[in-house]
């Protein structure tokens, strides 16, 4: 009996994937939990395990394509085996052997169940909004997927072409097209961009900025870096400091370590400190999440720190080292600039920003000297939390900062 693997809800808000590479081609045969697909989902690459053996007869969507939870990843079953229910294998790279064209619907054999249309949720969901059958359908997308431009071309309603013609010029009536270079909006980049979204739509952002002397602590730092790098075997950062001293100001302003969870009427204070770090890839930002940041030293949080982002950077990173921050900082200073306004990480309801570190003349003592000086911002949603309380934090974080002392007496 042929079997067909869905795509499954495979973490929390998890609702659609692209198929980044297929591990097995038609004809083969897959053992249980055996891994068949990477699928990137959210912001991480994972593998999918087959949930039974057998071999595959058909691949359902193609290396590229993005799927929703519940549609059809892989039929398996005994080699020869038909499958009239299922549309056929759509052509992977791996596969390069031709398939067979995809069956219109009305091809099904006398008395057989007409098969279901193969189609998204939100397609599904179009379909229903315009009243189109999508039955009497034949699908453009691959292995005979409905599209929503089908169901909308059904329905009549397709948009038209509206794309400005290349501006006139001198040169001739296509003049700069070929200055323009169009660039593939990554499934990444759309996680990225509907997280920055709905954080602005939904949080009350407000930043609120400090600056801190960091002289005291960067001579500390020269001085630890040379034995915590031979502990810890990476290089060492201020990172790590910069952690241990937000979780200190966190402890003291929980507020900011915390959660709304608005359905319940009640502020989620999290006695647990899973610290987010931006790290910047090519593919776009990522955030890795250091699990109990809080119970771990200095040498272990920089391991922790190098691994993370060097996995982060080549997209190995499991969902579960991506999930359940408390508390997020991005490291914006190698990069330049002043200072930054952050964006929530949500559902944390702040995140802290920390800036160049440079020689500036300040006045101490009522003489104007050199320190090391750095800006820092934390945006926090103004809903829960008040300004006031965002000040106090800050002002707290900085003591920790131009203090070192205090901040190892706490470690």
């Amino acid at each position: 009996m042929a079997f067909t693997f869905q795509f499954p809800d495979v973490g929390e808000g998890i609702q659609e994937g692209r198929i980044v590479e297929w591990l097995v081609n038609q004809g083969d045969s897959v053992a249980v939990d055996q891994p068949v697909v990477k699928v990137e989902t959210d912001k991480a690459v994972v593998e999918l395990p087959s949930p039974e053996a057998g071999t595959v007869l058909t691949i359902h969507v193609p290396a590229g394509e993005t799927i929703e939870v519940g549609d059809p990843l892989i039929t398996l079953g005994n080699a020869g085996e038909q499958t009239a229910d299922v549309p056929p294998a759509a052509t992977t790279p791996s596969a390069p052997a031709q398939q067979p064209a995809a069956p219109a619907p009305s091809a099904s054999a006398p008395g057989t169940p007409p098969r279901r249309p193969l189609a998204t949720p939100k397609t599904r969901a179009l379909a229903r909004e315009l009243g189109v059958d999508l039955t009497a359908i034949t699908g453009s997308g691959p292995g005979g997927r409905i599209t929503a431009e089908d169901v909308q071309r059904s329905a009549g309603s397709a948009p038209p072409d509206h794309r400005p013609a290349p501006a006139s010029s001198a040169g001739g009536p296509h003049a700069g097209e070929d200055l323009i270079e169009r660039i593939p909006i990554t499934h990444l980049r759309q996680v990225i961009a509907r997280s920055m979204r709905e954080s602005k739509q939904t949080a009350a952002h407000v930043t609120h900025v400090d600056e801190a002397d960091v002289t005291a602590l960067y001579e500390l730092y020269s001085q630890m870096k040379p034995a915590l790098q031979d502990r810890a075997g990476v290089r060492f950062t201020l990172l790590p400091l910069f952690i241990k001293a937000l979780i200190a100001a966190l402890k003291q302003h929980p507020l900011l370590n915390a959660e709304a969870d608005e359905a319940n009427g009640v502020i989620l204070l999290k006695r647990f400190y899973n610290i987010g770090f931006a790290v910047d890839t090519p593919d776009g930002l990522i955030v890795p999440v250091i699990r109990d940041a809080d119970r771990k030293n200095l040498a272990t949080l920089a391991a922790e720190i190098a691994d993370l982002a060097d996995r982060a950077r080549q997209r190995r990173l499991a969902l579960d080292e991506l999930r359940g921050g408390t508390c997020t900082v991005t490291n914006i200073g190698p990069l330049g600039g002043l200072f930054a306004t952050p964006i929530i990480h949500q559902p944390e309801l702040a995140i802290v920003g920390l800036h160049t570190i440079a020689d500036r003349p300040v006045v101490r003592n009522g003489e104007i000297v050199i320190r090391k000086m750095m800006y820092l911002s934390v945006s926090f949603d103004h809903r829960w939390i008040d300004g006031a309380e965002g000040a106090r934090f800050m002002t707290g974080l900085v003591s920790l900062i131009e203090n070192p002392g205090l901040l190892i007496a706490g470690l």
